[in-house]
């Protein structure tokens, strides 16, 4: 019988576990790294004033967990909710958000800002207040991309950036270090989730030769960022165990 094959899971707890405990009960040898630490702020979150939202954009399941724990404001009771895709969705469902106020990308995807804004632009017109609730540099500065914003500002809306926690790069260990001498020796496939899970795994080994490992990256941008850090090979994969899980059998 083939051995199956390694997976790396490089997103952050607690996703990572839940992901690789999945895979592992499909038969599949996955290994959890998370690429990225998720940090309370250093204070307390500063809930904006004035304009209450019509909407709030969750950019991943951490934000949602984040923002629902710090007990928002009732202002935002009525609020839509929107998703990046069906990570977040089904976090905002865990924390007691009603289906009918959630709006995500179409199930076939691609989960990102452009597919979101698509299905959510008629609800932004002039005046509308939308809460982008995301995740913060070290030093609790709003991280990530500005698009989204620009599209909300454009239509007359306005949007007002809210760090609910901090993303960090994180510290190897000794079994991380030598889960990232499994992958650099090419005896695994690695799973990205973003471009920032990428730039911290290339600070952690900047002299690594990636040109006999694998990737599966969940967006194009993802799968750049690797093919620019000299992954040989690299493959765009829907964010679904079932599609991860076919995936990771590609020719090697």
């Amino acid at each position: 019988m083939t051995a199956a094959p390694s997976l790396i899971v490089t997103r952050p707890e607690p996703e990572a576990t839940r992901w690789t405990e999945a895979l592992r009960a499909r038969g599949i040898d996955a290994h959890a790294l998370p690429l990225i630490e998720i940090a309370p702020l250093a204070g307390a979150i500063a809930w904006p004033v004035g304009t209450p939202p019509q909407a709030l954009m969750f950019v991943s399941a951490a934000a949602v967990r984040h923002f629902y724990t710090a007990r928002p404001p009732e202002a935002v009771d009525a609020c839509r909710c929107w998703a990046t895709g069906p990570g977040t969705a089904r976090a905002l469902a865990e924390a007691g958000v009603d289906a009918t106020r959630i709006d995500q990308p179409p199930a076939e995807g691609p989960f990102d800002s452009e597919s979101l804004w698509a299905r959510v632009h008629d609800q932004v017109g002039p005046g509308a207040c939308v809460w982008l609730v995301r995740g913060a540099d070290a030093q609790g500065r709003a991280a990530g991309r500005d698009w989204l914003s620009r599209q909300i500002e454009a239509a007359g809306g306005v949007a007002v950036q809210l760090p609910v926690y901090r993303r960090l790069a994180p510290a190897l260990g000794d079994a991380g270090a030598r889960i990232v001498q499994a992958g650099i020796e090419g005896g695994a496939t690695w799973l990205f989730s973003s471009s920032e899970a990428v730039g911290n795994l290339r600070g952690l080994v900047p002299q690594a030769d990636w040109s006999r490992a694998a990737a599966l990256a969940t967006h194009e941008r993802i799968a750049q960022a690797a093919r620019d850090v000299g992954f040989g090979l690299v493959r765009v994969v829907s964010p679904d165990l079932n599609a991860v899980a076919a995936s990771i059998e590609f020719p090697r």
